[in-house]
């Protein structure tokens, strides 16, 4: 993946400048924070509509659908403006055979997100035509995200990723959290911890940000852990392995740096 910059990219075409006409089909988280978004930025949003609307005067209709649904939802669109949709892992064959485009925004949208939630993230663009890749450029831009061109076959990884990034996340911090349960520790307790270690990461990268006794080396306390795992919530033991095995990688890697 690329971030798409002024210094090594034509600006936006002037057709891009003015107010977008942009229709949203889709109604829900993403669909109403990027209608709230763009309007936020001065652009004429008509939506979030429900599947099956034929919007008309659009310069752009986005499709804010379950990805297995986009298909369907492009077939029932007249041809003319461009097409694109907001799925970060799906191509734009899916759009048939309208000019088309795709904007994915790199954060995640809470149920009561804010005309600004997207200001700051990077956004995976990629269009069927110059023009169409300038579009979702411009549309990210005036939400005040970063364009990041995608190549199609990279689409899956870059999915992934973003997955491991956010999802997964809150699958390991709701496993922390259940075990620090079984020693009278909430989760309002482990959220310092857990703000500060992401912080590091961001400034340091994970090799300096590792802490810990398997950065440090301490095979004891890693062996007193799992005991304790095993004894309390038996089923985390694998999971626990896998993180030691994949820490222990990253504390290696950070040592050879």
């Amino acid at each position: 993946m690329r971030e798409l910059d002024r210094h090594s990219h034509p600006p936006f075409s002037h057709a891009f400048t003015s107010p977008l006409r942009v229709a949203i089909i889709g109604n829900g988280r993403a669909g109403n924070a990027l209608a709230r978004a763009l309007r936020h930025a001065g652009d004429e949003v008509d939506g979030p509509l429900p599947r099956g609307a034929r919007p008309r005067d659009a310069d752009a209709v986005v499709l804010c659908v379950p990805d297995a649904e986009i298909a369907g939802a492009a077939a029932l669109l007249a041809l003319g403006p461009a097409v694109g949709h907001c799925s970060g892992a799906t191509g734009l064959e899916v759009l048939g055979a309208h000019t088309s485009f795709s904007m994915h925004p790199l954060m995640t949208i809470p149920a009561d997100a804010r005309a600004d939630v997207f200001v700051g993230a990077g956004a995976a663009v990629a269009g069927s035509t110059a023009q169409t890749l300038d579009l979702a450029r411009a549309l990210a831009a005036r939400m005040g995200m970063r364009p990041i061109e995608i190549a199609p076959g990279d689409r899956a990884a870059y999915h992934a990723a973003a997955s491991i990034a956010s999802n997964f996340l809150i699958t390991l911090e709701a496993t922390a959290e259940r075990l620090a349960a079984t020693a009278g520790v909430e989760r309002e307790d482990l959220v310092p911890l857990v703000r500060a270690t992401v912080e590091n990461w961001a400034r340091f990268g994970p090799e300096r940000a590792l802490t810990g006794p398997v950065a440090r080396g301490d095979d004891a306390t890693v062996a007193a852990q799992r005991e304790a795992v095993l004894e309390r919530i038996p089923e985390l033991a694998p999971l626990f392995d896998a993180l030691v095995g994949a820490t222990r990688a990253v504390a290696g890697a950070g040592a050879s740096v």
